[in-house]
């Protein structure tokens, strides 16, 4: 059965484990093999993977070029100017032309509407690979990254520090699908938004909304961050965000906080900034193992929703 990929609030508890799990298998099988050598079951041989990118991008197109090729298949990819989305094609005459020629789309994008707009009117999987709501491909490697170096998820805490972003609102949507704790230290104009808490809430999820940075801290497992500008900000926001986010930043001081805790942060990074250069280049530091792990889980995410993962 196929699936799209679109918010983690959208799967089921069992199948976000499994594809963590597939992560984590996957990973471990290719012990010692290069980079271009197809999985030895090569599940989605034959199969063809369209990438839509509206912005730039390192770690998506990467990983998701290689996973796809790893697990046998091949990818063909289009930017904005390259499609006629740019010139004004309606983006549901778009998703029934990409659904004759290719097998799955991922899309990085801003517009979260226009994702599920697409998804509607597509005939194949839908992956987000990044809009401006969410960003469920990374968090799934950042979960795998956080169980190699502290072990199963469940029932430990992670504390988030800076923007309520699209990265915070997956992190929400994932402590309660692996029922962990969250703590989100960051200004109140800045806050996830309120309809994403209150449905962590409903769900059960233990949430923690906070502007003291160093309960936020205290005897968590992992402390994370992500730039405090995005590409899309003029520089007047810009000025308005550092100002706002000047006093969250991950210091030693704050790590020392936690349970021996690790560091993660998505990249691009800024030293000085959301971090400093003595906890990002640190040995807490686990920022290239979680780039990696995009790779990992991106692959058992197109088994997903292809319906050939193994379990």
């Amino acid at each position: 059965m196929n699936h799209d990929f679109l918010d983690l609030s959208a799967l089921t508890k069992p199948d976000a484990r499994a594809i963590i799990d597939e992560a984590h298998a996957r990973k471990a099988a290719r012990s010692g093999l290069p980079s271009a050598q197809a999985d030895h079951d090569a599940p989605l041989s034959g199969h063809m993977l369209a990438m839509l990118f509206d912005m730039p991008s390192t770690r998506t197109r990467l990983s998701f070029d290689l996973a796809m090729r790893q697990l046998g298949g091949q990818t063909m990819m289009l930017n904005q100017s390259e499609s006629q989305l740019g010139r004004g094609e309606s983006i549901a005459d778009t998703a029934r032309v990409l659904s004759r020629f290719s097998d799955a789309v991922m899309i990085r994008t801003g517009s979260h509407q226009g994702i599920e707009e697409f998804a509607k009117h597509a005939s194949i999987p839908v992956i987000n690979g990044l809009t401006s709501f969410s960003h469920p491909c990374q968090i799934m490697a950042d979960i795998q990254t956080f169980e190699e170096h502290k072990g199963a998820v469940t029932g430990k805490k992670i504390a988030w520090f800076g923007d309520g972003n699209n990265v915070a609102v997956s992190f929400v949507h994932a402590a309660v699908l692996f029922d962990f704790d969250l703590a989100l230290a960051m200004p109140e104009a800045f806050m996830v938004p309120e309809s994403v808490l209150a449905w962590a809430r409903a769900q059960g999820g233990r949430i923690n909304v906070t502007q003291d940075l160093n309960a936020a801290a205290e005897g968590a497992s992992a402390l994370v961050t992500d730039c405090w500008v995005s590409m899309a900000d003029d520089p007047e926001t810009a000025a308005t965000r550092m100002a706002a986010f000047e006093h969250f930043r991950i210091t030693d001081d704050l790590m020392a906080r936690g349970d021996d805790p690790i560091f993660m942060h998505c990249l691009p990074a800024y030293r000085g900034k959301e971090v400093s250069e003595e906890v990002i280049d640190g040995p807490r530091s686990v920022i290239f193992d979680e780039a990696e792990n995009r790779l990992h889980a991106q692959k058992a995410i197109l088994t997903y929703c292809l319906g050939q993962s193994r379990g």
